[in-house]
């Protein structure tokens, strides 16, 4: 137990500098982007998100100079106690399998992202059985949160410093911009449940079917997720606190990734409902990480406009996706290179000589 407690310690201290080297965004960049955007022989600000978005990536960079041609989506892979629950349609085994499917090619988010021209780099960070997907397990899955919590706290902290660590590894590897996907049957039950424990909210407004459960396993889903936040008491105001009691080691590893994009100035994407999660959790323990994410897409899980609402972010895409893996950031990936190729390769209106348009509002 004291091993433990000196364990958690030491990473309690190693998160705390990995938030103190997070720092706003470059405005000089940003205003540089901006002039670029309005020296570009078009109407201005004609293409509306597309321009704010890649000068948020130059003030994340601190280059107006904005470059993203180096994508990669981050698949945080991982089990859950709580399935034991009957929360799920399909079995813990399914997790593996489509984990390795990953590496195959054969998955949703890997044929996208071969389209997209992007690297996809599944992680093992606590699935329950061994596979060929690269190894960084905190534990074969979390326990069954009904009856106990799902992880130590000293879990919960490794599984957000692995994903500081994996950002920093691609960050040398050249990545300049991620996306975020998971893995984990029985993980729309845990972001539910965290969810609702940082909110301070009824379960029932944000929890929907998973991959297809029917009126009565929803309502089984709600009940046992209020039980267990009754249970367990998760502090609102310590957001590790909730990780552990109601959490995923796939929510704790992607909460790790926007940090650890924010501390190594990346461009974050975040997918949906169960990356969103992970996101307002990153945001709670660091405010400003919140600079460094752009929502690509809305969920059509319940809980995805109260979740967006929170992190005082909107959306881009609206296709009714609920697929998770990532797909709804990939999807993003192509729409963020027209806009950067836009950006770079535009004729400005002194090279056709044109006279620029002026900013001028009412009159």
């Amino acid at each position: 137990m004291q091993e433990q407690e000196e364990g958690a310690l030491n990473q309690e201290t190693d998160l705390e500098q990995v938030i103190r080297q997070i720092r706003p965004l470059d405005e000089h960049a940003m205003e540089q982007a901006k002039k670029q955007w309005n020296s570009i022989a078009k109407p201005l600000h004609s293409l509306g998100k597309l321009e704010e978005h890649i000068i948020r990536i130059a003030g994340i960079t601190g280059d107006p100079d904005v470059k993203i041609e180096e994508k990669a989506l981050i698949v945080m892979c991982a089990d859950n106690g709580v399935v034991e629950e009957g929360v799920t349609q399909t079995g813990q085994e399914v997790t593996a399998i489509v984990a390795e499917n990953f590496l195959s090619g054969e998955t949703s988010a890997a044929i996208m992202c071969k389209k997209a021209g992007a690297r996809i780099l599944p992680i093992d960070i606590g699935m329950a059985g061994k596979t060929k997907v690269p190894d960084h397990k905190v534990a074969c899955g979390t326990r069954n949160f009904a009856k106990e919590p799902a992880m130590t706290r000293e879990q919960a902290l490794q599984s957000i410093l692995t994903g500081v660590r994996i950002v920093e590894e691609q960050k040398k590897a050249g990545v300049a911009l991620l996306a975020t996907g998971e893995m984990g049957i029985g993980n729309t039950t845990t972001s539910s449940a965290v969810l609702a424990a940082l909110l301070q909210i009824d379960p029932e407004k944000v929890t929907g079917r998973g991959a297809g459960l029917t009126s009565a396993g929803l309502s089984r889903k709600i009940q046992v997720i209020r039980q267990a936040l009754a249970l367990h008491k998760p502090d609102a105001n310590d957001p590790v606190d909730v990780l552990a009691k109601v959490g995923g080691f796939d929510i704790g590893g992607l909460a790790g990734v926007y940090l650890g994009a924010a501390k190594m100035r990346l461009p974050v994407l975040i997918d949906g409902f169960i990356s969103g999660t992970a996101a307002l959790l990153a945001c709670r323990l660091c405010p400003e990480a919140k600079e460094y994410m752009i929502a690509s897409h809305k969920s059509k899980e319940p809980g995805m406009q109260i979740l967006l609402k929170a992190l005082g972010l909107s959306a881009s895409l609206d296709c009714d996706m609920c697929l998770g893996e990532g797909t709804g950031a990939v999807a993003f990936f192509p729409v963020l290179d027209m806009a950067a190729a836009v950006y770079r390769q535009m004729s400005t209106f002194a090279d056709i000589q044109v006279e620029e348009y002026q900013e001028l509002g009412d009159k």
